[in-house]
């Protein structure tokens, strides 16, 4: 008996490991996403460790901890790509060895076992749709300049809300006129100061999308603090307490929430039953949503505006 001391449990020896790795573990949105992560390993039996950057930005950093995770061994990795070129050859790389699940942003890789995401070009259709109505709720119709901001160059998911919004502007909005196109440094400062300069550029400016968590942070800021939230229109990705107080306060006319949790909850549950060599799906659309001041207090807003995080 006393040879086994120490070595725990046989249901502990079985539990299978599936790492998770998000783009940056600081940020609410992909606390969100680990909440899920972490609610689905207790569910159902999985370690699940926690595992990413501090920052977006930091690509090498993000290949670094997926080579470790595949070096240890687990049953599978849940991973979302911070890029999609850099991070290609590493996933191919990784799935030699264990089945890589997607979550979030595509990567230049055709290894995944099963990718779980919103479907950013229609997240981008939604967010073109919200503009053109705030715009044309204060000014009649849906006329006007507007411009894009993105959070970083080469980003999958980025690229294409991008996209999605172009694309419905030109196929339902001829009034609407892109007039400015604008990639930021990752950080909410960069979107501050974007605006200010859109706002300062074109006078006539009616809209704005900024497509995620971090730009329309500074993009509310700029409004807010240049009073503009009566003229210029805003619509964002993602939603945290900022936002939810810019929706309330009027400051941004909507934002596109995704399903964060879902994400995390649903990639590891997919994990699992990939390294069981269960059939899994090789694509899951988890859904967008717009809301709005109007509808944010609706029970399924509430629900995503307001995730169990802890």
């Amino acid at each position: 008996m006393a040879a086994s001391v120490g070595l725990g449990s046989p249901a502990q020896a079985q539990q299978p490991t599936i790492p998770i790795i998000v783009k940056d573990t600081t940020s609410f949105y992909w606390q969100i996403v680990l909440a899920g992560a972490r609610k689905a390993g207790q569910d159902l039996g999985v370690k699940v460790p926690e595992l990413g950057a501090q920052s977006e930005a930091d690509i090498n950093g993000q290949i670094a901890i997926l080579e470790n995770a595949v070096s240890s061994k687990p049953a599978a990795i849940v991973i979302s790509p911070t890029q999609r070129a850099a991070l290609g050859k590493p996933i191919d790389e990784a799935a030699k060895s264990v089945k890589v699940i997607g979550i979030d942003s595509a990567a230049d890789s055709k290894a995944f076992t099963s990718f779980l995401t919103t479907d950013n070009v229609q997240g981008g259709r939604i967010a073109a749709d919200g503009l053109a109505a705030a715009i044309a709720a204060k000014y009649g119709k849906p006329e006007g300049e507007v411009a894009l901001i993105t959070h970083l160059p080469g980003v999958g998911s980025l690229d294409e809300r991008a996209k999605g919004f172009k694309e419905q502007l030109a196929a339902k909005y001829p009034g609407l006129k892109l007039v400015a196109d604008k990639v930021s440094d990752g950080t909410a400062n960069g979107g501050l100061n974007i605006t200010t300069d859109l706002m300062t550029a074109f006078p006539n400016l009616r809209g704005i999308f900024a497509s995620n968590l971090i730009q329309a942070q500074g993009a509310i800021q700029a409004i807010a603090e240049s009073k503009a939230q009566d003229k210029v229109k805003l619509v964002g990705f993602d939603s945290d307490d900022k936002l939810v107080k810019a929706l309330k306060d009027g400051v941004m006319a909507a934002t596109v929430v995704q399903d964060p949790y879902r994400m995390g909850y649903d990639g590891v549950k997919t994990a699992l039953a990939a390294s069981k060599g269960e059939k899994v799906e090789a694509f899951v659309d988890t859904g967008a949503n717009l809301i709005t001041g109007e509808n944010m207090n609706g029970a399924r807003a509430q629900e995503l505006l307001n995730p169990k995080v802890k």
